[in-house]
Formats: C-alpha cells, sequence, structure tokens
C-alpha cells in the first residue's frame, strides 16, 4: 500500500519535484516504456496527490520529458571522457560513445530525440547534443582535418550517428548484423572520413574510374605510412 506524503512545507517544492521525478524514473525503468508514466501512477508511486503532480508538471508530455534528461548529464560526461589526444581520434570515440549511450538508454533517446518536444523551442537533450557535437568537431578543424564551419559539419556528423541508432531502436527485428558495435563503427567511420574528404573535393566531382584511382593511391599512401609507424 502507497503511504500518502504528507502536504509540502513552504520552500520544499523543490524537494518534492524531485521525489516526483524519482518515482517516475522507477517506473520507466521497471516498465521500460514511457506508457507507464500516467500522472495518477507517477502520483501514487510518489505518496502524492495528482493535483501534486501538475502543480511541477504542465501534463504528462512535461513529466516524461522531465524524468528523461536526469540521464543526459551521462552522455556530457561520455564526451569528456573520449574528448583527450588527437582531434579527429577522439571525434570518432565521441561518436561511437554517443550510439552506445542512446542504446544504453533507449527509452529516454525515443522520447527525447525522437517524437517532437513537449515545449517550444530547441529541446534541451537536442541543444545539449549539439553543443557536445560542435565542441568536438571545433577541434578537427583547428587542426584542418575537417575544413567548413564546425555546426554545418556537426550537423552532419551528428545525422549520420543520430540515423543510425535511431534504426536500431525503432526497428529492433530488422536483421541487424550480429556485431552490432561493428555497424556503429563502420557508420561513424564512414562519417567521419567523408566529412574530412568532402572538405577538400572540387565542386564538380571527378569520373568515377578516375576518383576510384585517386582514392586508391589515396589509400594505398595512408597505409604505407601506418606500415612504416
Amino acid at each position: 500500500m502507497t503511504t500518502r506524503r504528507v502536504r509540502a512545507r513552504r520552500g520544499e517544492g523543490a524537494l518534492l519535484r524531485e521525489e516526483i521525478l524519482c518515482a517516475a524514473e522507477a517506473l520507466l525503468t521497471e516498465a521500460g516504456t514511457e506508457d507507464a508514466l500516467t500522472v495518477r501512477a507517477v502520483a501514487e508511486r510518489a505518496g502524492v496527490s495528482t493535483p501534486s503532480v501538475y502543480l511541477h508538471f504542465a501534463d504528462k508530455d512535461a513529466l516524461v520529458e522531465a524524468v528523461c534528461l536526469r540521464v543526459w548529464d551521462e552522455l556530457a560526461r561520455l564526451f569528456r571522457a573520449n574528448a583527450h589526444g588527437d582531434p579527429f581520434a577522439a571525434m570518432g570515440r565521441c561518436g561511437r560513445a554517443y550510439a552506445r549511450f542512446a542504446l544504453d538508454h533507449p527509452v529516454q533517446y525515443r522520447v527525447l530525440m525522437m517524437r517532437p518536444s513537449a515545449g517550444p523551442g530547441v529541446p534541451p537533450a537536442a541543444r545539449e547534443c549539439f553543443r557536445l557535437m560542435v565542441e568536438t568537431v571545433a577541434r578537427c578543424v583547428e587542426e584542418r582535418v575537417l575544413e567548413g564551419d564546425p555546426e554545418t559539419l556537426a550537423l552532419g556528423l551528428w545525422s549520420a550517428v543520430h540515423g543510425c541508432v535511431s534504426l536500431f531502436i525503432a526497428q529492433p527485428s530488422f536483421p541487424w548484423p550480429a556485431d552490432q558495435e561493428a555497424l556503429i563503427d563502420h557508420i561513424v567511420k564512414i562519417a567521419g572520413y567523408g566529412a574530412a574528404l568532402y572538405s577538400r573535393l572540387p565542386p564538380a566531382p571527378p569520373p568515377s574510374a578516375e576518383l576510384a584511382a585517386e582514392l586508391d593511391a589515396f589509400g594505398a599512401r595512408l597505409a604505407a605510412r601506418s606500415a612504416d609507424d
């Protein structure tokens, strides 16, 4: 039986909000879906009245978004942990960390990044993701491994990784390869190397055979240098 909480005293509103969010997070973890987060169910779990929940959250969508945002600090921590060393290698590590974060928190990612936000403007989760991407890409631009506007480049790279994890989350029954990490690594490398190459291409691409020959020569030079190192 749920114990009814005593009425909050003046100044305890932040504490009550945190208790509501903790109750909602517990329900989300147990059910594995945001459908379990009805205002009534969260109120019962927190031991408060339904109107008490509405004092802090305008509706169910706002409550769901708030509880899903609680994991987002973990993404920033992962970016900081992977941002050291060579900028291009760090960008790859951050891309893989982003993908793993999304797949480790599929419900939160789906709520915050795969459907319209409950509030106006750019959703906080998307704003934070983009900020982290731009910071990572900017280091590559400073090193000249990428050329162009960091925000434009970040949007392209973010779109590639987001598309990959969104498909994993939205289509779990699709016959994905057994090694999910290898596919993520493949997508991250395509996006990263593609961005580095594209920023140096002429406006009109050369004929396919000529482009293939140039890429073969470029790849052979890099492979030889890597072997020497």
